[in-house]
Parts: C-alpha cells; structure tokens; sequence
C-alpha cells in the first residue's frame, strides 16, 4: 500500500512501524505535524510538552523503561533540549530514542538558520538525513534500529523542504516482539556522578569510531559513479537537486551525515577529477573532507545563509564555468507578475493588536518574545524593541531596568505568550521578584499555542489527544512566585488596558497583567464567540484614518472615497472585538443592525 505523505506524517507512520511507544515534543515550525499525525495511531502514547528539554526527559524516562522513543523539535528547541542531551550521550539508551530535529534554512519561521548537524559533532550522536518522505519513514525505523544496537541517541535531521513537502510512501506493517518494557536498575549506566561519567566516556569514543567505521558499507550512503569529469558530495534535498540539474554528473549521496563515512568518500574522490560538496548552511561536510587531505570546493562559490535552490546551485556552478553547456535547457518564462505584497499580520479579532496599541500610546519599551504577538513590532504598531528566543522577554527587562536610569525604568514592560511563558518564562519571572526588578510583565493569555498553529499547553486545559484537563492558573502561579501586583484586563477594552499598563509601569516593584482573551481561531467550540459585527457610517467618517492605526485586516480604506477617503470593514473578516469603534472620535463606526 501507498500513499502521499509529508515529511512529517512520513516520520509519524515511521513512528508507528517501529513500535515507538512514547512520543513527546515542543510544537514549532517546521516539526509541529510530526506529533499531530503520531497521535493518530493510538498505539503512542504522544503528548506536547511545555518545553524541549521536558519532552527530551520524557523520552529519556521511556527510553531507560525499554520502551522506543520519539522525541521531535524545531532546530532551536535543540538549544533548549541541550543540557540532558549531552549526557544523554553518555548514558545511552535501553529502548531506541530518535530525536528529529527539523531544522528552518533561509528562516521561513524563525529567528535563526542554525544548521544543527553541528550538534551530532558536538555532543557525538550519529544523525540521518533523508532526502523525501519515504526515507523519512524508513530512516526513522533506523534511527531507532542504530540506537539499540549502538546505546546511543540517534539524530533525524530534516529542514523545512522535507518537512513539509509530500511524496510517494510505502507502507509497512508494524514490528512484532519488541521488549516488553520494565524497570531494571542500572544506575552505573544512568546515574551520572563524574564517578560513571568517567567510565562512560570512553565507551562514547568507541561507539563513534564503530559507527564511522560501519558508515562506509550502509546503504543509507551510496555512490552514483556516472561521467568522472564532476563528482558531487550531497544530502537531503540537496540531492534531488543536484540530480534534477547535472543528471550526468556521478554524486555520493550521504544518508548518514554524522559520522563521515570517509573511506567512501575517499574512494569517490579518487573516481572523479573535480569535487565538490553541496550542502546547506555551514561546511559541514566540507571542511571535515578538507581535514583528511581531500581537496574539494562548495562553500566557496555556493552560499553560506539560506536555503539551496535549484536555480541558486546552476547559478552557482554556471559562475564557475563548469559544464554549463550540459546544463538542461531552461524554458523561457514569462516575467513574473507583480504582485502585491502580503506583510504577516495579527488576525481580525487578535486580542494582542489592543495591548501594543496601548503599549505605543504610552511610548513602553517592549522587550517581547517568540509567537503572533512579535508582530507587534511590524507597523502600524511598532511597539517591540527586542525579540530573542522564546521566554528572554522577561529576563530581557530584568537586564534593561538593571542599567537605565530609575525615570526610564518605568517605560519598560515585557511581553510573553501564555505558551511561552510556560515554556521558558515562568523562570524569567522568578528571577525578577527573586532579584527586586521593578518592571512590568504583560501575559497575553489567548489559551493556545496560537502561532505554530493552535496546539494546546498547560495553560489551555486540554491535551494534544483533545482530553480535558487540569488549565494552569497563570494569575495563582504568579502570586505563589512572589508577584504582589497581578491584575486581570479585558484586551478589548483599550481603555481598561491603558490605565491598567499605566499604573503598572509606575509601580516601584515587580508586577503583571493578564489579558485575558481567547486567540479568535481556537479550534474548540465555545471558547471564541464571534461578537456582533461592525460598520462604518459614511456620513459620519471623516477619513481622519485613526482607525489603521491598529492594523487590522477586517478595515479597509478606499481612497478615492469622501473628502479624505473613507474606511470599510469587511463584514467577512469582522470579528466584532469592538477596539475600532473606540478609536473613532466621530462615532462613525458602529454595530451592525
């Protein structure tokens, strides 16, 4: 049986064929679909988890049951996971533990392209790289295949492109007769006091050399020896890449990126008179090849920031004056039609466009973090002046107020996500009672993981298989941190929201708000309820245009329209939120009879 299939529902059926029983991640661009497809198959038992690190701890706790574990992530939620992953390395596994790290070149979703097969090198775990969705499918199975039979955690690298893009899968049934999981003590191999730590080392050393070592005869890499004027070292989509353009040249296609099988790439140099590596992001590939004495060429003519392109890498190679007659002819293509551009943008009925608002109307210094509110910072808001990583807000404006003078302290507020904060801000937020900081932190509670595409979290009150439970009161947990000042405000209510902002940022301590209003696109029934919806009087507009100031997309202007020009709202896209109408100092907007 066959079907289409992404590279992330690919990994999920992997997932499943392989006998994984737990399943937990971080959602985030471009892995989220991994664990939204596993928890189809209820044999996994799959949950979102408020952060990286704890949904690597959770696969690592399965792992040492004897359980197979899967454990997925966007390429900076490595960052996070870091800290147990390092030592994982050392305790290895009992149960197979792949990790799936997707990582984002040319930044589609992110604020970095960090190229994460630098981690395999770093904390020494192998790492696959498919190159489409079958192998994503069969290179998760051997992922957790090579960690039983080498103690180690195992790496799946993909990038946006194989993420998300679908090809032609076969299925297969499921494994039979995996170990029944039980506990087993072995606290030698798991307890790692610099006493274990130091035995394990170099049993870590060792297994890398085996697998260096065995990387030369697996199938996952394999040498396509085709004209020996140009041979082509390459991985992932990549490959597909380079065969769509030099169908003719020979390519060693690396399954394994980490360690280099480099006996086979030694025999392929010598079987070619020019190489070359094609490879995105860093020089991995490359300057490892260098180091043995091989000579090759990529980095210096090909990019090293964004994504490789079929026409980036022909431009590049055609820059070099190589076989570029051998090139496939290129169609003529019409020129491209203008198009108008399409900025990102909060929602129609976004509870976050009030708060930036009031925000830039008291002239804040708004130190924000990682999710929809982050568009803040894009016109017509422009209220954010710092964006890290996902939970710095807070820690950001603990910093900020540490060196500012005590008048301009008071302008500085952070502002985190409901989901962010329960991932990297709950932290941030003791540091800055711990530590006296008299700032202002705004919780933009909407009850979901709104931007990576509505996953739920602990403060949302249900779990990713949709099971109702315990919400996170985020108002309590402030309180029992230390926070004296916590007060509730409607978003939607700008002038609430002003005085409330304004207040706060005056006190001489730590304090937060929570705005309190659900993201208009939760996919749950009756947690989001459509308000009436609202019109612009013509007579009354005086195309004065104080209502673009918030950016939504449900108002329109028309130019050409009155005196000045005149505002529409398209009933459409209305959510009735009401925060136009109180811009308006002629009453020209108004409910709809």
């Amino acid at each position: 049986m066959r079907e289409i299939l992404s590279g992330n529902e690919a990994i999920a059926r992997g997932a499943y064929e392989a006998g994984v029983k737990v399943a937990s991640a971080y959602p985030g661009t471009p892995s989220t679909e991994i664990l939204e497809n596993v928890i189809l198959y209820k044999e996994i038992d799959a949950s979102w988890a408020p952060n990286e690190k704890v949904a690597l701890e959770v696969g690592i706790g399965a792992s040492f049951a004897g359980a197979r574990a899967l454990v997925a992530m966007k390429h900076v939620g490595v960052n996070v996971a870091a800290d147990p992953l390092f030592t994982l390395s050392y305790t290895g596994v009992k149960g197979g533990l792949v990790l799936i790290t997707a990582d984002d070149p040319e930044m589609h979703s992110s604020q970095n392209e960090q190229d994460n097969r630098n981690y395999a090198k770093f904390a020494k775990i192998p790492m696959l790289e498919p190159a489409d969705s079958q192998e994503c499918k069969e290179f998760t199975r051997l992922a957790l295949e090579l960690s039983e039979q080498y103690d180690t955690p195992v790496f799946l690298r993909t990038t946006t492109r194989i993420s998300h893009s679908k090809s032609i899968v076969t299925l297969a049934d499921p494994v039979r007769d995996l170990p029944v999981p039980a506990l087993v003590k072995n606290a030698a191999k798991q307890v790692m006091l610099p006493s274990n730590a130091r035995v394990r080392h170099p049993l870590v050393e060792e297994r890398m050399r085996k697998l260096s070592s065995a990387a030369n005869t697996m199938a996952v890499n394999r040498m396509e020896v085709r004209d020996a004027k140009i041979g082509i070292i390459t991985s992932g989509v990549c490959y597909h890449y380079v065969r769509e353009i030099f169908p003719d040249f020979s390519t060693l296609k690396l399954g394994m990126v980490h360690p280099l099988p480099m006996e086979m790439i030694r025999e392929f140099a010598a079987a070619v008179d020019q190489l070359f590596v094609v490879e995105e992001l860093d020089p991995f590939f490359e300057e490892q090849i260098k180091a043995q004495g091989i000579f090759v060429s990529g980095k210096d003519f090909l990019p090293l920031c964004g994504e490789l392109t079929p026409e980036r890498i022909r431009t590049a190679f055609a820059g070099q004056g190589i076989a570029v007659d051998s090139l496939p002819a290129h169609e003529e293509q019409p020129p491209p039609v203008p198009l108008p551009g399409r900025p990102p943008n909060m929602c129609p009925g976004c509870p976050h466009r009030g708060v930036f608002y009031a925000l830039k109307h008291l002239n804040a210094y708004v130190t924000g973090d990682i999710g929809c509110y982050t568009l803040g910072f894009l016109p017509p808001l422009s209220t954010m002046e710092t964006c890290v990583c996902m939970g710095a807000s807070i820690g950001n404006a603990s910093g900020v107020v540490k060196a500012v003078s005590e008048e301009e302290r008071k302008k500085v507020v952070a502002v985190i996500g409901d989901s962010t904060f329960c991932h990297t801000g709950i932290n941030g937020l003791m540091d800055m009672v711990y530590n006296k900081v008299p700032a202002t932190v705004v919780i933009l509670d909407n009850r979901i993981t709104a931007m990576t595409g509505r996953q739920d979290n602990p403060a949302s009150g249900h779990t990713l298989s949709n099971e109702a439970t315990h919400r996170m009161d985020i108002a309590e947990l402030c309180r029992a941190i230390g926070v004296r000042h916590v007060r509730v405000v409607n978003p939607f209510d700008l002038d609430e929201t002003e005085k409330a902002l304004k207040e706060e940022m005056e006190r001489p301590e730590p304090s937060v708000i929570i705005t309190d209003k659900p993201c208009v696109l939760v996919k749950r029934v009756g947690v989001f309820l459509r308000g009436p919806l609202y019109v612009v009087d013509t007579e009354k507009c005086t195309g004065c245009r104080a209502c673009l100031k918030i950016g939504c997309p449900a108002i329109q202007w028309h130019p050409n329209e009155g005196v000045r020009g005149m505002s529409h709202i398209d009933p459409t896209l209305c959510t009735g939120c009401d925060v136009c109408r109180q811009l308006c100092k002629f009453s020209a907007i108004g409910r709809s009879k």
